[in-house]
């Protein structure tokens, strides 16, 4: 079987497609994204405005149009945060489907983090015994742990790069030393209290970080680990990282753009990505993690892969009712 994830996030609409097969893991096939920056379009009062709703509708069609292209047998529509905490959320959700025919859902941030474990597990294996899972997107962060292909337990805060950015950090770069230290408070005030059960659970065997901040943040400050040839295994570790948050907040988004794993697309919003990882780590005691390469994505497409070889029916369920359905914009059979 075919499918296709599309993913609706605060920054871009990510269409990923792969073979699904019962026994195996899935098999890309391509990925395409487009820019809608829904985030930094958002107002203060939550709105989604006009234009960037104009702008999502084109990449939601375009996605569809190349799932068709690739004979895609079955497209799952979800938004993040972004969409799910809109004031507008239903207007922008209606205006979608009229326009493209897909109907598309939102899952909670609980949800995502269940997800994004499934997939953190599935590409670790059971080896990595007990996992501790950190996720930084655009609007929240995401924590999880557990022992199980699902975690034992998932939170979801509201400290996603992107959101801080707008929120607490000033458009002018450099940062003054008084902001950053506002944004650290804050940070670790919402982290202390909504940690407290997490922290409280088995130390992990594993700690892991799944994220394009975290990735990129790993290139800057980590340590990548060649082994035999192998593609190197991105980790990093509390110490390496602190002493870039000064160096970020010191910079503009141009010389920022410029340093090794900072893309000038997410330049603006590292230093509160920066912030956050560093925060989160520390509360959660973890020395060094681990960067994994499957995230939210691969974790639904594993959820819908075990549907097909008979597991966890009442996700085929969730597929229509909470991420979405997609049918062609003739309101035709399902994708």
């Amino acid at each position: 079987m075919r499918c296709g994830v599309l993913d609706i996030g605060s920054r871009t609409v990510h269409l990923k497609i792969a073979d699904l097969t019962p026994g195996s893991p899935p098999e890309p096939v391509t990925s395409w994204k487009q820019p809608v920056r829904l985030a930094g379009a958002t107002d203060r009062q939550g709105v989604i405005p006009r234009e960037a709703i104009r702008s999502l509708v084109g990449a939601v069609a375009a996605s569809a149009a190349a799932a068709s292209a690739h004979h895609v047998d079955r497209l799952i529509p979800f938004a993040t945060s972004a969409v799910r905490d809109a004031t507008n959320r239903d207007a922008v959700l209606d205006e979608i489907e009229a326009a493209t025919g897909i109907r598309v859902g939102f899952m909670s941030g609980e949800e995502e983090a269940r997800l994004t474990f499934r997939a953190v597990r599935g590409w670790l294996g059971w080896s990595a015994g007990r996992i501790l899972l950190l996720d930084i997107g655009g609007g929240s962060l995401e924590i999880a742990c557990g022992s199980g292909a699902d975690p034992a337990l998932a939170v979801s805060l509201p400290l996603g790069a992107d959101r801080l950015t707008r929120h607490h950090l000033p458009d002018a770069t450099p940062v003054k030393k008084r902001d950053v230290k506002a944004l650290r408070r804050h940070v670790r005030s919402v982290l202390g209290q909504g940690t407290a059960e997490l922290r409280a659970q088995p130390a992990p065997a594993s700690c892991v970080a799944t994220s394009r901040t975290f990735a990129q943040l790993a290139r800057l400050a980590g340590t990548p680990r060649p082994r035999n040839g192998l593609p190197a295994v991105h980790s990093l570790s509390v110490k390496e990282l602190a002493p870039w948050v000064p160096r970020l907040a010191a910079k503009t988004d141009e010389q920022r753009a410029k340093l090794r794993g900072i893309s000038a697309s997410r330049a603006h919003q590292c230093l509160a990505g920066a912030i956050v990882a560093e925060a989160a780590m520390e509360v959660m005691g973890v020395k060094r993690l681990t960067v994994c390469p499957w995230a939210l994505r691969e974790g639904v497409l594993l959820e819908h892969l075990a549907g097909l070889d008979g597991k966890h029916q009442e996700f085929m369920t969730a597929i229509g009712s909470s991420y979405g359905e997609a049918r062609s914009p003739a309101h035709g059979p399902r994708l």
